[in-house]
């Protein structure tokens, strides 16, 4: 299993908009992603429900986990875009 940890760097943390864009970016990727925070239970990233009830607030640390083909690049890209402000 891959895995990439991330700071969440949106000032509002995975809320609303922020959420959308990664959930969105999660699913144009075609990998099946999980996210978690502190050890909790990973959630479907792909799930903005999901992401949202973990909680993650600006300057956070996530980590995201996949398998299969893919999903080094996947991780890569997705941990990158959580290191940006998606409220703009």
């Amino acid at each position: 299993m891959a895995t990439r940890t991330a700071t969440i760097a949106s000032p509002v943390g995975l809320h609303a908009r922020p959420a959308a864009v990664f959930t969105r970016a999660v699913e144009d990727s075609g990998v099946a992603v999980r996210i978690s925070k502190d050890g909790s239970v990973p959630q479907d990233a792909a799930s903005i429900l999901g992401v949202m009830t973990l909680g993650a607030r600006h300057g956070d640390t996530v980590t995201l986990h996949a398998d299969g083909p893919g999903s080094e690049e996947a991780l890569d890209q997705l941990a990158d875009l959580l290191s940006h402000d998606l409220t703009e």
